[in-house]
């Protein structure tokens, strides 16, 4: 009999992990959903199809009735009151996967307290954007004990995610290290696209010839958010993407990391600076492509390209 799964947080990339277990998972009994947002779960379940999933009113509920429990949320505190709710009950055998970009000390600090009740507790962050997601393309990295990891894996690749990075038997913050340094490398991009974008319009190069080099030679993640930019997708959306102040948190953690090893990620402290100017300017529809609009501005031009 397969094990009852158990999904807390349904954000843009909760939504589409939790579409691929449905859809690709060997599940026998229905995906439990839980959001703070009952109607986010309400619309997701229906979207899913009858019988394919069922909402559950509290956590406490859904921890029940759970085999395997889920958890991507947005930062530390919300993952820290989730997973005390969990612990509020009995978890004797149950696995709990994190999937959320948290500080690595926060990790630690939540695995241990889940092992000390009873549970089993995995680090499992996913690197890829929304669209990968839904598409069950993420890159999933395992980290833990290797009988967590062989617990989770079924809902890994080949389901949510195209590959894996197996971390068995690591530390739990290791995948947390992991995920922030890579999350900079998304940062530099972002940053290098907007000011050779800029410094192409303001040179009288023109935005267009960037753009087919960057298709050319760099196409994937570059040639997207390229695009985004391009077409004014960073301020046009009523709901980003990967929002400035989840950019901002991800930096800081990397920040923070960087300082108590003694060394600098200075392409990253540029990088925050500017979304910091992208959440003054955008409020809450701030999206980490939003850069280009701090660095047009800085140029002296419009934020909106349009």
């Amino acid at each position: 009999m397969a094990p009852t799964l158990f999904w807390i947080g349904l954000g843009n990339m909760g939504r589409g992990m939790c579409k691929n277990i449905v859809e690709k998972a060997n599940l026998d009994q229905p995906l439990l959903l839980y959001n703070r947002t009952k109607q986010r779960s309400i619309d997701l379940s229906s979207s899913l199809g009858e019988g394919k999933t069922a909402v559950v009113d509290s956590i406490a509920e859904g921890v029940a009735k759970a085999d395997i429990i889920f958890v991507i949320l947005s930062n530390d505190q919300v993952v820290r009151e989730a997973i005390d709710e969990v612990l509020k009950s009995d978890i004797t055998g149950k696995l709990i996967v994190e999937c959320s970009t948290i500080h690595p000390d926060t990790t630690e600090s939540l695995g241990r307290a889940v092992v000390e009740k009873g549970g089993q507790y995995l680090t499992a962050p996913v690197f890829g954007p929304p669209a990968l997601a839904d598409a069950g393309q993420l890159i999933g990295v395992l980290c833990g004990p290797k009988d967590s990891v062989q617990r989770a894996r079924p809902y890994f690749k080949g389901v949510t995610s195209r590959a894996e990075i197996d971390m068995s038997d690591e530390p739990y913050g290791k995948a947390l290290t992991l995920k922030l340094i890579g999350n900079t490398f998304i940062l530099n991009m972002i940053e290098q696209l907007a000011e050779a974008h800029v410094l192409a319009e303001k040179s009288g190069l023109g935005t267009e010839h960037i753009h087919h080099f960057v298709e050319s030679f760099f196409p994937g993640p570059y040639a997207a958010y390229s695009n985004r930019m391009l077409q004014g997708d960073y301020f046009k959306r009523d709901y980003p993407l990967f929002a400035a102040d989840l950019a901002r948190k991800d930096a800081g953690h990397a920040l923070s990391l960087a300082k108590a090893a003694g060394t600098r990620m200075k392409n990253v402290e540029t990088a925050d600076a500017h979304l910091a100017q992208v959440k003054e300017h955008a409020g809450e529809k701030g999206d980490i492509a939003g850069i280009y609009g701090a660095v047009r501005m800085e140029a002296g031009l419009k934020y909106e390209n349009s």
